[in-house]
């Protein structure tokens, strides 16, 4: 796992470093556009709350919360920075063809085998349903 550690020149790069396993560039079939009509406005369209508003045009990125992939091992293709969310995600790729994001598990990197279901070995990515426990 290669680290870039930034060259300090303002206050706020001092101490600051970049994973470079990190890719942007996501999955077309699995983003669509998100509407957002807030930004501070009410139903008629007038600024209600001040100092919302502009930022970057995001992305939505459809995550597996179920993990109902059974018995199937999947591999970490890609991990990724979601603007939707203050986490990370992790494309995998399943036995069977199939391409879904996840959110990316703590120590994880790319390569690993994850793999959901009741009997499966209890480790990092792995998922288990609670009544398994």
């Amino acid at each position: 796992m290669a680290i870039h550690l930034y060259k300090t020149s303002t206050p706020s790069t001092r101490k600051g470093a970049v994973d470079r396993q990190v890719k942007s560039n996501p999955r077309n079939n699995l983003i669509y556009g998100q509407h957002r009509c807030g930004k501070g406005r009410n139903a008629r369209g007038i600024i209600t709350a001040g100092h919302r508003g502009g930022g970057h045009k995001r992305l939505y990125r459809k995550i597996d919360f179920r993990r109902n992939e059974k018995d199937i091992y999947g591999k970490i293709v890609t991990i990724e920075y979601d603007p939707n969310r203050n986490a990370y995600i992790c494309l995998i790729h399943y036995g069977g063809g199939e391409k879904r994001y996840i959110l990316h598990p703590r120590g994880a990197l790319i390569g690993d085998t994850i793999v959901s279901g009741t009997e499966v070995p209890i480790q990092m990515g792995n998922a288990l349903p609670l009544s398994a426990v």
